[in-house]
């Protein structure tokens, strides 16, 4: 039966199966067995302070998430704040700058930092669990795949382990994430989070701080499996076809570019993909009794891409300094930092590509 056209369109998916199949080799026994290498790297490196994935390894890439999500989605609080204004409010709020204006002509400079508390905590516990979780699933997704599935389906282990680490942060990032939009948002409700958190759950109880994990998971799952997938095979293409020396040859601070270049580049698709879900959540937490249906009807097709400049220039750049701060700390504690994925000899040796 010869293959239909869309069989073949299927065939070109970048996260289908490879496009040869794989015979099985018969290899000489050995009396020493062959211990498992992970998509990464080797477990220990000279110079670096710990094993990969060790416990000590997870910890301060836990530590790193903290630093790199916290401390950046903080220093953008004035434009996340105009940005879901306009979300909320676009007759209000018509523009970047018009929201700028709008918001400092009623609130003053102290009004753009509304909402810094809950968005510092948020955000760092959120990178604890997305940083550090990503670690975790990337080396036990990798264990169960082999070493040669690794690679072949490296795109896919890289989704996999993001969209199961984003699960949790979402779960740690949402009661915070409610009470910043709740400040950002409604002008009179609370303008701290000492006075939100307490206000909000004599009004709604527990339900009000959970209520938009399920749009967030809509938003956060697709923008983590895009940053992350995007991010690795970037730094990937960039040493493969941009950077014009060897990854081994390149200096700490020559990696640190490509790292923070890969990072911008996945941004802007972050931003793209996951948009429209972020329009809901900033509508839903403003919105007593609301349901993402019910808000993603209200905006229709239009209104969820409100504000979408605004958060592709906060993302990009968003994104682009948290893989840079994640790197900076895998550098200053010594921590392994494998080089991009390379095929494993013994899959060479299948394909017929060394003799």
């Amino acid at each position: 039966m010869y293959p239909t056209t869309l069989t073949q369109l299927a065939r070109g998916n970048p996260f289908s199966a490879p496009l040869f199949t794989l015979q099985k080799a018969v290899e000489p026994e050995t009396s020493s067995p062959v211990p498992k290498r992970r998509l990464a790297a080797a477990a220990v490196a000279e110079g670096d302070s710990c094993e990969f994935g060790s416990q000590k390894y997870l910890v301060l890439c836990g530590f790193g998430g903290i630093l790199s999500c916290g401390t950046t989605h903080t220093a953008v609080v004035p434009l996340d704040l105009v940005k879901c204004r306009m979300q909320v409010d676009p007759a209000k709020y018509k523009s970047i700058f018009n929201g700028f204006s709008v918001t400092i002509r009623e609130d003053g400079m102290r009004g753009l930092a509304k909402g810094w508390a809950p968005t510092f905590i948020g955000y760092s516990m959120q990178g604890l669990c997305k940083f550090g979780f990503y670690e975790v699933f990337k080396i036990w997704y990798g264990d169960l795949l082999g070493e040669e599935n690794s690679y072949l389906w490296r795109t896919s282990l890289y989704l996999a382990a993001s969209a199961s680490a984003e699960f949790f942060a979402d779960m740690a990032l949402a009661p915070m994430e409610a009470c910043k939009v709740r400040i950002q948002t409604q002008p009179g409700y609370a303008n701290t989070l000492r006075e939100c958190a307490p206000k909000m759950y004599a009004e709604e109880g527990l339900w009000a701080f959970y209520k938009g994990v399920v749009p967030l998971w809509m938003r956060q799952i697709p923008y983590t499996m895009m940053k992350f997938a995007c991010f690795e095979r970037t730094v990937e293409l960039l040493y493969k076809f941009v950077v014009p020396k060897p990854r081994s040859e390149c200096s700490k601070a020559e990696q640190l570019v490509v790292t923070f270049t890969a990072g911008y580049i996945a941004g802007v698709f972050c931003a793209i993909v996951s948009h429209p879900a972020d329009s809901v959540v900033s509508v839903l937490n403003k919105e007593k009794g609301s349901t993402a249906a019910q808000v993603l009807k209200k905006l229709g097709p239009k209104g969820v891409w409100k504000g979408l400049v605004a958060r592709i220039i906060m993302i990009g750049t968003l994104t682009a300094l948290q893989w840079f701060i994640y790197d900076s700390v895998k550098v200053y504690f010594r921590l392994p930092r494998p080089p991009p994925p390379e095929m494993p000899e013994s899959l060479k040796k299948k394909l017929g590509l060394t003799e």
